[in-house]
C-alpha cells in the first residue's frame, strides 16, 4: 500500500489559517460598530388621560366585605 505524501500539508495548513485570519479581519472591519452611546434626555411625558395620574384602588372579589 503506497504511503500518503504529506510534504505539502504544512503549506496547506498555514495558507488555510492565513486565509481564515484575513477573511475574519475583513468581516470585522466591515462590521458597523455604534458610536459612543450618550445618555438621552428623557423628559417627563404629560399624561393625556386623567386616570393615569390618579391612584386607583383595585377591589378584588376576595377583599370585598362579606
Amino acid at each position: 500500500m503506497p504511503q500518503l505524501d504529506t510534504s505539502a500539508w504544512p503549506i496547506t495548513v498555514i495558507s488555510m489559517i492565513l486565509t481564515l485570519f484575513i477573511v475574519f479581519q475583513l468581516k470585522v472591519l466591515k462590521f458597523g460598530y455604534p458610536s459612543n452611546p450618550e445618555p438621552k434626555m428623557h423628559s417627563k411625558n404629560k399624561h393625556a388621560n386623567p386616570w393615569e395620574m390618579k391612584w386607583t384602588k383595585i377591589y378584588l372579589p376576595l377583599s370585598l366585605p362579606q
